[in-house]
């Protein structure tokens, strides 16, 4: 006989969202379970640094019994979710545990979105979870050494990046930073090879105003990254990549950036689907029809107050953890659910070292440059998890913005393709 486990609520999945749901419901003593497949909460914003060899892995990686260790009502389980029943209310586990909840909250994130692209799923390296970082980080290093050994060693490393918004621009130019600064240093009698970055529009960084777009370009230029803007990826091949418009651009390194959809387990879950695999919520969070769920984060399309969607953001899930909770104690102690008010802090995005963009704020203050690199410091600073997670991504960032050293350049044998 399987397993049941009740709560007043159960949190699927341990990303922004779901973290802060629990964290506010346990200030309040309520009962929650948290079900995710890692025992970690991990920094997404952060992994492109990890693959790059900037930050190491627990900088960004915190143990969720950590998180939760104070916090008597709220109890972990590490397993991976199979099943969702939102009628019901309930998560079965994979080993046949069914775990009830009087509120279910779904904050499962989300996945790559291949966008059915021959090749891609084979052949490209996604970058969304920490063992996506770690592959490519482990798949990089591997590269260079094999082509130090072998007689082709003057090929160089020639790496392809699929998608220009923010996560591909942070790619591309910490790649083409450490091919120009350390590789050169640390592999002497080879090439550095080349960054291409690719996408199907004929800009970098979509929802940033133009003078962001122009200073990005401008500075990926420099660093050497070769744009093919205007026209989209049609197949993925072991040896790189072929365009829209017939060309091919050879590399030995795919980066797939080019987007998400609604993570696997809603489509069975029996909530209705809306845009890009996700649940369509109700100003207050909740899942209309559906009594007692709650959606979060990249798992829903969430609007704001003026019914404008919502970007796939951590700040956006993390606010509707928070705003979540208040609710969610509302419908247990008899109280009005409020709708959500989504505070924009704005946006920003690395180039490069001493480069980023920041656009903060509903009216979208401009900065570039070292102005705005600081503010890109400083901020995600903040919003690492725990102390020593801030105190070892700064002294990795002083490591790495003022040195060519890479400490964090290892070669772990796991799950090279």
């Amino acid at each position: 006989m399987a397993t049941t486990i009740s709560r007043q609520v159960v949190v699927v999945g341990a990303g922004f969202a779901g973290v802060a749901v629990a964290q506010h419901l346990a200030r309040k003593g309520i009962e929650v379970l948290v079900v995710d497949k890692n025992n970690y909460h991990q920094f997404q914003p952060l992994l492109y640094q990890v693959a790059t060899s900037q930050i190491g892995i627990s900088e960004v990686a915190r143990p969720l019994r950590g998180i939760f260790r104070r916090s008597r009502s709220v109890r972990v389980v590490v397993a991976e979710a199979s099943a969702v029943d939102a009628t019901a209310r309930t998560v079965t586990l994979a080993d046949g545990t069914v775990c009830h909840a009087q509120i279910l909250v779904m904050a499962l994130g989300a996945e790559v979105n291949f966008f059915g692209t021959p090749g891609a799923e084979e052949h490209a390296f996604p970058l969304y979870s920490l063992d996506d970082a770690a592959r490519l980080g482990s798949a990089l290093i591997g590269e260079l050494d094999r082509a130090d050994l072998a007689a082709d060693s003057a090929m160089g490393l020639d790496v392809i990046v699929v998608g220009a918004g923010a996560t591909g621009v942070e790619v591309a130019g910490a790649l083409a930073e450490n091919l120009q600064l350390v590789v050169r240093r640390v592999y002497p009698h080879q090439q550095t090879g080349t960054v291409h970055l690719v996408d199907m529009v004929d800009v970098v960084l979509g929802p940033f105003s133009a003078k962001s777009q122009r200073y990005a370009t401008e500075r990926l230029t420099d660093y050497g990254v070769r744009l093919h803007l205007g026209s989209g990826v049609t197949e993925v091949r072991p040896d790189g990549v072929t365009l829209a418009d017939g060309s091919v651009i050879e590399g030995r390194i795919v980066i797939w950036a080019g987007g998400l959809q609604g993570n696997a387990l809603l489509r069975g879950s029996g909530l209705p689907q809306g845009r890009g695999g996700r649940v369509d919520v109700a100003p207050d969070l909740t899942v209309p029809g559906f009594d007692g769920v709650y959606v979060l984060g990249d798992s829903a399309n969430i609007t704001d107050a003026k019914d404008r969607k919502l970007p796939q953001l951590g700040s956006v899930a993390q606010q509707s953890g928070k705003w979540a909770a208040r609710n969610i104690h509302a419908d247990l102690s008899g109280g009005a659910r409020a709708p959500f008010a989504y505070r924009d802090k704005g946006i920003m995005a690395m180039v490069g070292r001493g480069a980023a963009v920041a656009e903060l704020g509903t009216r979208r203050l401009q900065f570039q440059g070292p102005p705005a690199f600081l503010a890109w410091l400083g901020v995600h600073a903040a919003l690492l998890s725990g102390v020593w997670q801030r105190v070892g991504a700064v002294a990795s960032w002083s490591v790495a913005f003022l040195t060519s050293h890479r400490p964090q350049a290892v070669l772990p044998r796991i799950g090279q393709r």
